[in-house]
């Protein structure tokens, strides 16, 4: 499927999932270093977009170092870092309540924010695989107070290399059934907040930017939510059979990060 030609070969900033684009697991797919190779050369910008907000950028951009890419943590950027950069618009240093990882709790440390237990000005609730009952039975307390409330992304499950781990939107969930209160606000993939703020750190208009992914319902489905133009690869979760049934249909498709080289390469 190529519509757009012209399109893409205008794109000046790339957005890039990692899991089922760049590398599945511990391994880079193929293609992958070729494709930053080949956009280095048409002096093109890139960025790695992640829904996963339970770790540092910085820890991706080490995996990603040491598989092949020697990369600076600038050219990640998580929903959760996604969210204090929204955030700080809205109330800088503001006082957050937030169920999170230690590393999550970093970010928000890092763009100027204080973590209470007490008085929040906003509720932000990230991936926590350091979730406890007592950290939920006071998210509930404060979302009944009517607190303004904050989902780093909307991802039901995490994959892993065994299968699938609850993740965020089953959280969202559970505090919807205690309190009959969704989000005000959530951020990641497919939500266009996150790809304002990858513009905003790439300094590129929006209009210039594509989503390189392998999954329909968060990367694709930008094209939706932001109006970018959208690359499937079928290096990960999505097969071909999918696209029929979907209600998200990418601009283009290739089978991996090589074949978006490739046809970078005879018409960038």
């Amino acid at each position: 499927m190529m519509t757009n030609i012209e399109n893409l070969s205008s794109v000046r900033g790339f957005l890039l999932d990692m899991d089922g684009t760049f590398y599945l697991s511990d391994r880079l797919l193929e293609g992958a270093l070729r494709f930053i190779d080949l956009l280095r050369e048409q002096k093109k910008e890139f960025l790695f977009l992640t829904n996963n907000s339970s770790k540092h950028r910085r820890q991706y951009a080490e995996k990603i170092t040491q598989l092949g890419l020697p990369l600076p943590e600038e050219l990640v950027l998580t929903s959760g870092e996604a969210t204090a950069l929204n955030l700080q618009k809205q109330k800088p240093g503001a006082r957050l309540y937030v169920v999170g990882t230690p590393s999550l709790e970093e970010e928000f440390r890092q763009h100027g924010f204080q973590l209470v237990a007490e008085k929040p000005d906003f509720l932000v609730l990230g991936f926590d695989t350091t979730l406890t009952y007592q950290k939920l039975w006071k998210l509930c307390d404060f979302v009944r107070e009517g607190a303004p409330y904050i989902a780093t992304h909307p991802d039901f499950n995490c994959p892993t290399e065994t299968g699938w781990m609850p993740d965020v939107g089953a959280m969202i969930a559970f505090v919807n059934a205690a309190t009959g209160r969704e989000p005000d606000l959530v951020v990641g993939k497919p939500n266009r907040l996150i790809v304002d703020a990858a513009a905003a750190k790439m300094k590129l208009p929006v209009n210039q930017l594509a989503m390189i992914g392998d999954r329909l319902y968060t990367d694709i489905a930008l094209g939706q939510s932001s109006g970018i133009i959208t690359v499937l690869v079928l290096s990960g979760e999505t097969k071909i059979e999918d696209l029929k049934d979907s209600p998200f249909q990418p601009d283009y498709t290739f089978q991996n990060l090589a074949g978006v080289a490739d046809w970078l390469e005879k018409n960038g």
